[in-house]
């Protein structure tokens, strides 16, 4: 299965909106596929094939699928200028105009690593961006557990991008990362989303947002990697916990089954999980639900 317009993603004359040329918006130029991966793909690294095309449903599904196939080995990235299809956590579609984000999904397969630390990975992702993005893009973005990258407009606090972890057969994990970046006020979805540019982001252009997202995902999956998936040994669980926005707040936790519970977020485990301090006393960690914020940190 390969992404839909694979053939146009480097056409000058394409156009996602369907007309004109796809450098009808000077403010959203497209990405170079070639810069890319001499920037990025070299030997002994972490990426090995970087593709981007015009458009496509899903950048993770499509990867999944190409996984699946034998036609994708790790470090694989696969990014759209747009995505019509996007999902989030929850079934929750992700949809934005061509070229006003970052859209992408990575394969990795992370074999010295036991299948119960690979619940690590969305968070580490979540580290990774946020601290490619505060270099690159002078943004401070915090962490909404589980995987959402929250950054601050006006007096705010907007969801400016998230991400979606999916197994692709028995040693592989699919990481797909959404970022709106240069987003508009009128383009919102809804009132609580943001982006970089409405962040006051010091730079907007893609291609090195890019770069240093990939780079820190890079440096961190390996780190994690080299001690078996430690999250303490490499640092990830201090670290992810130091940048999380929900740690300190009063919470409600929408969880499978319609059960909530509503408690302050005081801890992340060592599964990853978010601990949450109930008005009766007991700590009940949470590992899979959609998280309110109740009460600024």
């Amino acid at each position: 299965m390969m992404p839909r317009d694979a053939s146009d993603a480097n056409d000058p004359s394409s156009d996602s909106s369907g007309g004109g040329s796809r450098w009808s918006d000077l403010d959203r130029p497209p990405l170079n596929a070639d810069a890319l991966r001499r920037a990025l793909v070299r030997e002994g690294g972490l990426w090995t094939a970087i593709e981007v095309v015009q458009r496509t449903g899903s950048t993770n599904t499509d990867l999944v699928a190409l996984a699946a196939a034998g036609k994708a080995a790790e470090g694989t990235v696969l990014v759209a200028e747009e995505q019509d299809a996007g999902r989030g956590r929850l079934d929750r579609t992700w949809t934005a105009p061509a070229r006003s984000g970052l859209f992408f999904s990575v394969l990795l397969r992370p074999t010295e690593v036991s299948v119960a630390r690979w619940g690590w990975l969305p968070l580490l992702a979540g580290v990774a961006v946020a601290t490619g993005l505060a270099r690159a893009a002078g943004v401070d973005t915090a962490l909404k557990w589980p995987n959402d990258l929250l950054v601050t407009v006006g007096d705010e606090e907007r969801k400016t991008g998230g991400i979606l972890a999916e197994r692709a057969g028995e040693d592989g994990v699919v990481v797909g990362i959404g970022i709106n970046v240069t987003l508009r006020e009128n383009e919102l979805p809804v009132p609580t989303a943001g982006s970089l540019a409405l962040a006051g982001a010091r730079g907007t252009d893609r291609d090195p947002l890019l770069r240093a997202v990939l780079r820190s995902l890079e440096d961190r999956y390996g780190r994690w990697r080299s001690v078996g998936g430690d999250p303490v040994a490499s640092g990830l669980q201090e670290t992810y916990a130091a940048g999380c926005a929900t740690l300190g707040r009063l919470v409600r936790a929408e969880l499978p089954g319609d059960r909530s519970v509503t408690g302050e977020a005081v801890a992340i485990d060592g599964d990853g999980r978010l601990v949450l301090a109930t008005e009766n006393g007991v700590q009940e960690p949470v590992g899979a639900g959609d998280i309110v914020h109740l009460r600024p940190a």
